[in-house]
């Protein structure tokens, strides 16, 4: 039997909420040690594990494996959430990092002061709304279909859902002009295995608090 993936990240969100979604609604189980001081940190870095000397680490496959989005990439085709052939791929690919670059806005604000912090959450729920949204909301309407690409659940679909919750959790209303992807919302959360990850006790991590913030910052140094 194969070993569990393991993922070695700080106990939040971060840029390794994204992998965890992936996993998850791929149903498969995984396993994560979280760093917790510097100490652990610097021996990932001196044993060579971290190519560019940063987390997330997935360990998967007899890899050691680093940067998100290649991560990321990795797992949808795996287990079999990208496109059938390399033109639905790659609309794939766009959508997804469309949202992982909202979904960055989000996760740097809670470093920033307050006043800075409040600032560019509210920048993020803006850019949903004005930027972000309408462009998805235009996408289901365009092709009638289920999913965003190829009437087939993808990595895309995944992604999108997780930065609707995001900013659902920022202001409640951020659907309410887009009646497609509430609709959307609904559908993808009753998945089987998305729902079981939405359910209290998962792995999903909930918003960074300031004893997060704390540790990220006294393990990275900044």
């Amino acid at each position: 039997m194969a070993a569990k993936p393991k993922l070695w990240y700080f106990h939040g969100r971060g840029r390794m909420e994204s992998i965890r979604w992936l996993l998850a609604a791929a149903g498969v189980e995984f396993e994560e040690e979280f760093l917790e001081t510097r100490e652990q940190y610097e021996k990932l870095q001196k044993d060579g594990r971290l190519l560019f000397g940063q987390v997330p680490l997935v360990e998967i496959d007899g890899m050691e494996l680093t940067q998100t989005r290649a991560i990321l990439s990795y797992l949808a085709a795996k287990y079999n959430l990208h496109g059938k052939d390399l033109k639905e791929t790659v609309r794939i690919d766009m959508y997804a990092d469309g949202t992982l670059d909202l979904m960055l806005m989000v996760a740097l604000a809670a470093f920033k002061h307050p006043e800075e912090k409040e600032e560019s959450l509210a920048l993020a729920v803006k850019k949903a709304k004005t930027r972000y949204f309408p462009v998805f909301e235009k996408i289901l309407k365009d092709h009638g279909e289920d999913f965003l690409v190829g009437n087939k659940f993808s990595w895309a679909d995944i992604q999108l859902l997780e930065v609707i919750l995001t900013m659902e959790e920022l202001d409640a209303s951020v659907l309410s002009d887009f009646p497609l992807l509430k609709e959307f919302k609904t559908r993808i959360s009753n998945i089987p295995t998305i729902k079981k990850f939405l359910q209290p006790g998962s792995q999903r991590k909930p918003p960074p608090d300031s004893h997060y913030v704390e540790v990220v910052r006294n393990i990275l140094q900044f």
